[in-house]
């Protein structure tokens, strides 16, 4: 079997303001309403949009939020990306750890390559089939191993935010 023509891009998530992001791969229509249902669910007061890279039929994105700015946002973060069955959530006022396991028990989510207010760049492959995600860039390689000081700066940042007594 002759391999076909396969091409990577590096795709920057689009991330002006530092809102927090999941970004992951679901595979019907439906993905839509559920994973607003469940950040609305678990995050009352976020503002988010999200954003669902349909893969067949009219292959439209696929937006819902509840922040308009955002939805948009998301909007463009995926025609960048144009990675079918892919979503992306962007999120204000709220951080993806107190949605991720709503989102991951969504029935459509297949798979969450990130969740991070950190840059991000999307390894994409596209083949004459289309586009699919490979995976993440999340942020920078470490520059160094914690020390005491920075284990109880990194306690303390947790209790501040309410994750440790």
């Amino acid at each position: 079997m002759i391999a076909p023509e396969i091409g990577l891009h590096v795709v920057p998530v689009h991330n002006p303001d530092a809102a927090e992001l999941i970004l992951g791969q679901s595979h019907f229509i439906k993905s839509v309403e559920d994973i607003h249902e469940a950040v609305v669910s678990s995050l009352p007061a976020a503002r988010f949009g999200m954003a669902f890279c349909e893969a067949s039929a009219k292959r439209l994105i696929r937006r819902s939020g509840t922040d308009p700015e955002l939805v948009a946002l998301a909007v463009d973060n995926m025609q960048s990306i144009a990675a079918g069955h892919s979503f992306i959530v962007l999120l204000k006022d709220a951080f993806p750890v107190n949605c991720l396991n709503e989102l991951k028990m969504v029935p459509e989510v297949c798979h969450i390559f990130c969740a991070t207010s950190n840059p991000v760049e999307v390894v994409v492959a596209e083949t004459s089939a289309g586009r699919g995600i490979l995976g993440v860039i999340d942020g920078a390689s470490p520059l160094g191993v914690e020390s005491d000081e920075d284990v109880a700066e990194r306690m303390e940042l947790l209790r501040r935010f309410g994750y440790k007594l």
